[in-house]
């Protein structure tokens, strides 16, 4: 998941070597904090949030694949 998350991250912001993911691990979620660039926050959340919710539809939906749980966080 959490290469998943930076792959797809990379792809969407200006400075992609500040992209950080960090997995926190729970008894049944896993949470994904994403870290960006303040420059980059608008690029990954979008308009109304459209970007970050199709994001965690991708990753809800891989990690279902697996039979886990997963969410996706936009730390600062």
């Amino acid at each position: 998941m959490k290469e998943l998350v930076l792959t797809i991250a990379k792809a969407l912001v200006d400075n992609p070597d500040k992209v950080e993911v960090q997995e926190v691990n729970g008894e049944r979620t896993t949470v994904l904090e994403l870290k960006v660039d303040d420059a980059d926050k608008g690029k990954i959340i979008g308009k109304e949030g459209r970007i970050i919710k199709a994001i965690r539809v991708i990753v809800n939906s891989a990690s279902a694949k697996l039979d886990k749980r997963a969410t996706i966080e936009v730390v600062e």
